[in-house]
């Protein structure tokens, strides 16, 4: 497990790592109120929020945008496993810093965040959403660079602002529209059966009658919580399945096309390069 603390501005950034052959659990609390946003990479780890007699958990973490507001009480527990490692951003600042942050950052917080600036409680939760493909592409970069020393420090200041200004973006243009909860969690489960089926995907027909919506609603609301429309979805986790398994060397380019669903090797490579900006087999050298 790393775990990388560091200070810009009055923001504490924390990047954490963590991969296990076995189960392990990573805590983490902070020593003082904060007020912060988590955005977590691959892995879609496990996470339990802990507080006086109060557990709240969350399943789907991959690409998760969460805000929230947490004083010392509160413990966060990572259930890391062999197949959900461990990626995560967190930027926090104390509420006592919030008149020093530049760039007027301090009135977004009070103005988009403002049940976390008056928090009712020792956790309180803000908006959260999956992130759009821009912001997954920033916290990839943030993961899998090879800058060291003053160079990383710059290019994590530029990533970090980049970050969080697509974030409260993003909170600026969200719909209001309201999801039932039932109809919330069989989105998640389309989203779970997408993720786990990338060589060979239902139609969109069949995605609907398996998690019993319509495919109206499913095309509707699963863009509304996710940010992207089904099959962008799916082709955002192809690519970015197929580029770990090249980068960590397991799999031939071929055998990388084939597992993410495509029998054409062109297809994909093209695929592959519109997304990343090289070709599949650069990333091997």
């Amino acid at each position: 497990m790393t775990r990388d603390i560091i200070d810009i501005n009055d923001f504490t950034i924390l990047v954490e790592e963590a991969k296990a052959d076995v189960p392990i659990t990573d805590s983490c609390v902070f020593d003082e109120p904060v007020i912060a946003v988590a955005f977590y990479g691959s892995g879609n780890v496990d996470l339990s929020v802990k507080y006086v007699d109060t557990q709240k958990d969350f399943q789907y973490t991959k690409g998760l945008a969460l805000s929230f507001y947490a004083d010392e009480k509160v413990v966060f527990e990572h259930k890391v496993t062999s197949d959900k490692p461990l990626e995560c951003i967190v930027i926090a600042t104390s509420p006592r810093n919030l008149a020093k942050l530049p760039n007027e950052e301090g009135e977004l917080f009070s103005e988009m965040l403002n049940q976390l600036v008056n928090p009712s409680d020792h956790y309180v939760d803000g908006p959260q959403f999956f992130m759009t493909p821009e912001m997954q592409s920033v916290v990839d970069q943030i993961f899998h660079n090879s800058y060291e020393g003053k160079t990383k420090m710059m290019f994590f200041r530029s990533q970090i602002t980049t970050l969080l200004s697509h974030f409260f973006g993003q909170l600026a243009s969200m719909d209001k529209t309201v999801i039932k909860a039932s109809e919330r969690e069989k989105l998640f489960q389309a989203k779970e059966i997408l993720s786990n089926q990338l060589d060979n995907p239902p139609s969109l027909t069949e995605l609907s009658r398996q998690i019993g919506l319509n495919s109206f609603k499913l095309k509707k609301n699963f863009k509304e919580i996710f940010g992207v429309p089904v099959f962008k979805y799916l082709q955002n986790e192809r690519m970015d399945k197929a580029h770990e398994l090249l980068r960590n060397h397991e799999v031939t380019v071929q055998e990388a096309a084939w597992q993410v669903g495509y029998d054409s090797l062109s297809s994909f490579s093209n695929a592959f390069a519109k997304k990343f900006g090289f070709r599949p087999s650069e990333i091997r050298r």
